[in-house]
């Protein structure tokens, strides 16, 4: 009788092992072949000689799965069982590539890696022959040993088990062994039959190169290979969309290559996402970018465009909209809430400056957002600066096209590992952990990233000169167009220009009783909420703007606070100005007061208080100067005459100007509000007395702009940046006045800034025009979005309080098409040093923060404050202070993607070479570890739910990051660095890396439903409850199972019902937990569909940093 072999009571294993030692060649037929599988019996044909009398023959058969082999057998088709040669070697091809398949699954390890290569050598000695079967499917499990044995040569075993693990040992199989002689003979005449067929395939060097190609190859792997694989994957939507879109060939002449880059990309992230992101920094080409997409969505997809951007950019866009054909509607930002809400559909809405529509709680933000949403609107969005520390910033720019709970596909890891799982984050917010809403609440810069890398285009003028520039044989950088035209990349220079403190009236403006009489105001006017009699109330209209009071006044206290210190850097002129004018204004409330008139309310929108996009007048303006100062001739100091000109002005705001104003009864004022007006319009009287009467003859910092102007340029264009309308008037004038022609000046109450820009800066606008303006000044209404480069000499008159000003200002004329070697950046600071203005503003923000403190508000007035060390590096003419912040600015799909073009350009054999790479491979370098860059591994992984995931490991198996930019960075190499042989723990660390990334992806609260539902709330209580409860061991088990069911798949109707009436009653948790183990035992828990394989997370590829041991 033969032996029954089935896994249970035998082991076909080791019984095949003890007849292998003594056997001197075998043969195997079997169905399906694990190349991991082999080093179960490897080692036992090492003895083998090799060549055909002292080999292992290993026969595969091709077999097909039930489910196909069914079909076929149903099919209503016929087709012909022959086969010929193209479809044989088609199936070999695709045979082999299963074996590649094969080792791409799972993790690696040491003992795999040296199983995979002894079977190499087996095969290249000659010890193991490998052939493929291809005549017919063929599911035969045979194996025939030969051995020196006079009685029993040969021992063959019959049945089921395949050459795998689970076929020699795990699972339950049916095999018998055969000794009888015949019955071997026949056995192995049958083997030799389809050994020697026609349609048998030798693939024993397929098997060889499969594996050495693999990640368990012997030879090692450059690095910088690796570096490649993950920057190509990381890239995937940038060339994807470089594929999908091609530029219309009437505009490729006008584009230089970054700038096709980002149309192309920007063209898939709308189709695929409904919206972009073009944040490139200023001068790059944006508006450019945004209309040749815009026609190319017009062209293809037929769709009609609107354009919303700021009024002095509405000539601009008219000029694009001719010159790229594009059938589009253009409406000023201040115009929407008039346009929008009666505006036919539109499907590509294009918004400029979309920084503008940061505060999602403004009128104009939501009707925006309502017509995009109506009318499922692609969006496109442009700014050179998409957030300002504040990550809100970007997110309210993408609520304008994606709902807050929409699924993105991605969630905040960081935000996630922080709180300790996304069942954490669901009990504490109620919001979908996919959602926009859920980036929200995370503050690390690694999950906004991995967020707008789906959303965002952005690149530095570094990025771009780092990887599209050429350098001449001056060593100048150029970029050049497809016809083979330059286009020169200037070098910021900083110059200072120092004027004189000492002995002159900047001496009296800077002093300490300046300083100490500003921070010492009440400013009642603008903190009207802190004066209302409690309970007292208003009319029906009265009460709107009661709360108003409330609701804005501690923030423009400090805005006009703020903007009194500006005026005085800005100038004494702009500053006794705005002296005045606070007088002025503080005297006709008390005029009212003293008749017991209504109040004359100005502005309350907190919307004013965003200086960055206004002139800074606007902000504490409130009234019409024009009507304060018609009567005005000149600063007096004297009360009397402010009383007298205030019941002027009154009369004039509550007569033809009545409309421009809200009115409030003075009854519901405190009587403090009289007393703290008539303070401050005294302290004011008194500095004004102190200072005197502005007289321009005598201003040496307005004499240092004209020798400027007229001794070192008198022929170049300037452009003069000033944030006060009123500096920027004084200035024109005076110039004026000393006889400097062609000039002109821009606020932000200029009727057509955009002709002015036309007529200083014609070439790089396209226009022709008669007399040309030679210096032209303005305030920052023009720093954003308009072509100024036929200057390249900027001067910063006063000194914003934003680093980013200097910058976007700079940005004004150092674009492209700037014929220039050199953009000259001149600043006005005082000649005895910057430590006057650095006491002078820490002053200021000391009191700022004491009055926060006070009053209980959390407002932020510095948040793009200038630091004392780049108002040193500014004095010292340090010119990167200019420069644009690198680095952390530039998207990661934009820079993941120049580095894959930067390398198959230098050597497109890396193309194949890296595309070609399996997943799981490795490399390892030389690396000196540090705190922040310890030794260990960095992983790339594909989740199972399909998302690119990262991390990097030390090697005591702790994640230091998984931040995808910063492992980028760190995995950067050259060609030419040497790989090091693995640390042995390697493979252990990807496993690490591995389990770390598949727990965050698994630990889903969102496969349990609603918080409020009986799914998640049974999951939750019976989770805690078996942590506590491990007593019996029986029942704790079943219990785990039952609640691994419970998360991953469905509950069946029956089971939904039970458990909500069971919840209501108050259940307790153990039977709770007994209810729950007997539906799943009795298969009535959920529904589990077994035939359905869940999606596999796979290994891209690891690189080991360490040092040599």
């Amino acid at each position: 009788m033969p032996r029954i072999i089935d896994n249970i009571e035998s082991h076909l294993l080791p019984i095949l092992r003890e007849s292998l030692l003594v056997a001197q060649r075998a043969d195997f037929c079997v169905g399906y072949f694990n190349l991991r599988g082999w080093q179960s019996i490897d080692t036992y044909i090492d003895h083998f000689l090799g060549g055909d009398l002292s080999c292992c023959r290993l026969l595969i058969g091709m077999q097909q799965a039930p489910q196909e082999l069914l079909q076929q057998s149903l099919s209503l088709l016929k087709r012909s069982n022959n086969i010929d040669k193209a479809t044989s070697a088609r199936l070999k091809k695709q045979i082999v590539q299963d074996f590649c398949q094969q080792l791409t699954w799972g993790n690696p390890s040491n003992r795999d890696q040296a199983a995979l290569q002894r079977l190499t050598k087996q095969i290249q000695s000659g010890k193991l022959v490998i052939r493929l079967f291809l005549g017919y499917n063929l599911h035969a499990k045979l194996y025939l040993i030969h051995r020196q044995d006079v009685n029993n040569p040969t021992v063959g075993f019959l049945g089921s088990s395949n050459l795998t693990f689970a076929g020699l040992q795990q699972q339950g199989e049916l095999n018998i062994d055969v000794l009888d002689h015949d019955a071997c003979a026949k056995l192995q005449k049958w083997f030799n039959d389809r050994w020697f067929d026609a349609w048998c395939w030798d693939i024993s060097s397929d098997i060889v190169n499969v594996i050495n190609e693999s990640w368990a190859r012997e030879s090692l792997i450059p690095p910088y290979h690796i570096y490649l694989k993950i920057a190509y994957h990381l890239s995937f939507e940038a060339r994807a969309g470089l594929a999908e879109y091609k530029i219309p060939r009437q505009f490729d002449q006008d584009l230089l290559d970054f700038q096709k880059s980002a149309i192309k990309i920007a063209a898939r992230y709308v189709q695929r996402r409904g919206g972009v992101l073009i944040g490139d920094v200023v001068g790059l080409g944006k508006t450019r970018i945004a209309s040749i997409l815009a026609y190319i969505l017009q062209e293809d997809y037929d769709l009609e465009i609107l354009i919303i951007c700021p009024k002095n950019l509405l000539t601009m866009w008219e000029d694009y909209s001719y010159k790229y054909k594009l059938r589009a509607k253009i409406i000023p930002l201040s115009q929407v809430m008039q346009e929008l809400p009666n505006l036919r559909r539109y499907r590509v809405v294009i918004i400029d400056e979309s920084h503008n529509l940061r505060n999602r709680e403004g009128k104009r933000y939501r009707v925006i957002q309502e017509y995009i949403n109506t009318n499922e609107s692609r969006c496109i969005l442009l700014t050179a600066t998409p957030y300002n520390k504040n990550y809100l910033d970007l997110s309210n720019q993408l609520r304008l096209f994606i709902q807050e709970d929409t699924n993105l596909g991605i969630r905040p890891e960081r935000l996630l590992e922080s709180l300790g799982g996304e069942i954490e984050f669901n009990r504490r917010y109620q919001s979908p952990v996919r959602s926009l809403a859920a980036f929200e609440k995370s503050d690390s810069p690694d999950d906004w990233r991995d967020l707008m890398r789906l959303y965002m285009i952005r690149r530095t003028r570094g990025f771009i000169e780092n990887n599209y520039a050429t350098e001449d044989e001056q060593g100048r950088r150029y970029l050049k167009f497809a016809d083979g035209s330059r286009v020169y990349l200037p070098q910021r220079q900083l110059k200072t220009i120092k004027f004189d403190l000492q002995d002159s009236v900047y001496a009296r403006l800077y002093s300490e009783a300046v300083v100490i009489t500003l921070n010492g105001l009440k400013l009642p006017r603008y903190g009207l909420g802190n004066y209302l009699i409690k309970g007292c109330k208003g009319t029906g209209e009265e009460e709107t703007i009661l709360k108003s009071l409330s609701r804005a006044g501690k923030r423009l206290m400090g805005f006009c606070r703020t903007n009194l210190f500006k005026r005085l850097e800005s100038g004494g002129y702009a500053f006794l100005q705005s002296l005045d004018r606070h007088i002025l204004r503080n005297y006709i409330f008390l005029h009212a007061m003293a008749k017991n008139l209504p109040l004359p309310i100005g502005s309350q929108d907190p919307a004013l208080l965003d200086t960055r996009y206004l002139d800074e007048d606007l902000v504490t303006q409130g009234e019409d100067e024009s009507i304060e100062t018609e009567e005005t001739g000149g600063i007096t100091g004297l009360e009397k005459e402010y009383q007298k000109r205030a019941e002027q002005v009154y009369q004039k705001y509550s007569g033809d100007y009545r409309k421009r104003f809200q009115w409030i009864n003075t009854e519901v004022f405190k009587p403090a509000l009289k007393k703290d007006l008539k303070s401050d319009a005294l302290a004011l009287i008194a500095l004004l007395q102190t200072c005197g009467t502005w007289q321009p003859e005598t201003d040496e910092k307005l004499e240092k702009l004209w020798q400027l102007l007229e001794e070192n340029h008198p022929r170049e264009k300037v452009l003069i940046f000033s944030q006060f309308a009123d500096t920027v008037s004084y200035l024109v004038t005076q110039l004026q006045n000393r006889g400097v022609d062609k000039i002109a000046g821009v606020t932000g109450n200029s009727a057509n800034p955009a002709e002015m820009v036309h007529h200083f800066s014609p070439r790089s606008n396209s226009q022709q025009v008669g007399e040309e303006i030679r210096v032209l000044v303005a305030t920052d209404i023009l720093s954003e979005g308009l072509n100024l480069q036929d200057c390249a000499i900027i001067v910063n008159y006063d000194l914003p309080w934003a680093i980013i000003r200097l910058i976007q200002r700079a940005g004004r004329v150092d674009r492209i098409g700037q014929k220039a070697s050199q953009i000259l950046c001149y600043s006005f600071l005082p000649a005895e040093g910057v430590e006057r203005i650095i006491k002078l503003r820490t002053r200021l923000s000391q009191r700022l923060r004491e009055n926060a403190e006070v009053v209980g508000t959390d407002e932020i007035f510095f948040e793009e404050e200038m630091d004392n060390q780049t108002l040193l590096d500014l004095y010292h003419e340090k010119s990167e202070v200019i420069d644009e912040e690198e680095d952390q600015e530039v998207d990661l799909t934009s820079e993941a993607y120049q580095i894959w073009k930067n390398a198959i350009e230098v050597d497109p054999s890396l193309k194949h070479t890296i595309e070609t790479l399996p997943p799981v491979v490795y490399s390892t370098r030389c690396h000196s570890g540090t705190a922040t860059h310890p030794e260990g591994v960095m992983v790339y992984l594909k989740t199972a739910g399909g998302n690119d995931a990262l991390a990097w490991i030390d090697k005591q198996g702790n994640s230091v990051t998984q931040s995808q930019l910063t492992i980028l960075r760190s995995a950067a190499c050259h060609p030419q660095t040497p790989a090091i042989p693995p640390h042995p723990q390697h493979h252990q660390l990807v496993q690490k890396g591995t389990e770390l990334i598949a727990e965050e992806e698994n630990n889903s609260g969102s496969k349990l439903g609603r918080l409020t539902g009986a799914k998640f709330k049974t999951y939750e209580r019976l989770k805690r409850y078996s942590q506590d409860s491990k007593d019996d061991l029986f029942a704790h088990e079943d219990l785990c199972k039952a609640l691994d069911q419970l998360y991953h798949y469905p509950l069946r109707q029956s089971a939904l019902d039970r458990l909500n009436r069971c919840l209501r009653t108050g259940i307790s948790d153990q039977q709770l937990a007994d209810l729950l183990v007997s539906l799943y035992q009795d298969d009535r828990l959920c529904i589990v569909h077994p035939q359905e394989s869940t999606q596999e997370p796979q290994i891209i590829c690891s690189l080991g940093l360490f040092q040599p041991s």
